[in-house]
């Protein structure tokens, strides 16, 4: 299974707009996404509740683990992508 650790860019975290459009990519992916801060218990990328309730803030880092799978790379780079744009700008 893929997964990278990367910085949150958005001035507000994973909150609001920059969560949704996570768990939207994730849940559109048609395979099992995890996220969560290091060391940490993951929660489902595709529930917007689960990844709310992180509290994860701007210059946090996070770790996505993809499922194994066909696209699981490009999958990962996508939701890598999300995590490090700011969205609020």
């Amino acid at each position: 299974m893929p997964s990278q650790t990367v910085v949150v860019g958005s001035k507000v975290g994973l909150h609001a707009r920059p969560a949704s459009l996570l768990v939207k990519a994730a849940g559109g992916s048609g395979l099992s996404v995890t996220v969560g801060k290091p060391g940490e218990k993951a929660v489902n990328a595709a529930s917007l509740l689960s990844v709310l309730a992180l509290g994860v803030k701007n210059g946090d880092s996070v770790e996505i683990t993809v499922a194994d799978g066909d696209n699981s790379d490009s999958v990962l780079a996508q939701l890598v992508e999300i995590v490090a744009t700011d969205h609020d700008e």
